[in-house]
């Protein structure tokens, strides 16, 4: 082992490090658009609406796609390949599934006469759901990549397949942490 392994295990990956930068410079973005919400937001003029039921439901998926990519990584340490390729699969169906809920919640919104160019209070809602979601999207690329990779490489278990399955864990993670932050913050405004 040279010093370099020995240095490298005893502290973060570089690669997990900067993940966590990218990820702070998102939740950064995040933040001023909620604030950007409560000073609008203060100025009157304001629409109140309730959200539509499709956000609740999203919830659910991207909370449940964290505990499946969360055991996918727990059976990939453990070499339960069978396990790990499933749970991964599943991750990557209920990401998909998320989008499409987030954009079941859009129409219903326009359905309802709360409209993307319409009140600010709608306008806020579409744009920080949006962006979140195209996160998602990024996310769930990553993802596909994954899922490629699972198939078609021999199976096998590497200090860098182990970093990169971190990754995409503390990224999936955050994704949702930072979506559930963003329906509390839409109910409780």
């Amino acid at each position: 082992m040279n010093s370099n392994t020995k240095t490298r295990s005893k502290g973060i990956e570089p690669e997990v490090f900067g993940l966590w930068i990218a990820n702070g410079s998102i939740l950064m973005m995040f933040a001023a658009f909620t604030s950007a919400y409560i000073v609008r937001q203060a100025q009157g003029n304001w629409l109140e609406f309730r959200l539509p039921e499709w956000f609740f439901w999203s919830t659910l998926i991207i909370v449940a796609s964290s505990f499946t990519i969360h055991f996918a990584y727990k059976n990939f340490l453990s070499r339960n390949i069978q396990m790990y390729k499933k749970l991964y699969l599943i991750t990557f169906v209920l990401g998909v599934l998320f989008v499409i809920t987030q954009y079941l919640g859009w129409l219903a919104m326009n359905d309802s006469g709360v409209e993307l160019t319409g009140n600010p209070a709608g306008s806020f809602v579409y744009v920080i759901s949006g962006v979140h979601a195209l996160h998602v999207l990024g996310g769930l690329a990553a993802l596909a990549v994954g899922v490629l990779k699972m198939y078609l490489l021999p199976d096998g278990f590497s200090q860098k397949r182990k970093t990169r399955f971190k990754m995409m864990v503390h990224y999936w993670h955050f994704v949702d942490i930072l979506w559930i932050y963003l329906l509390l913050f839409f109910i409780l405004q």
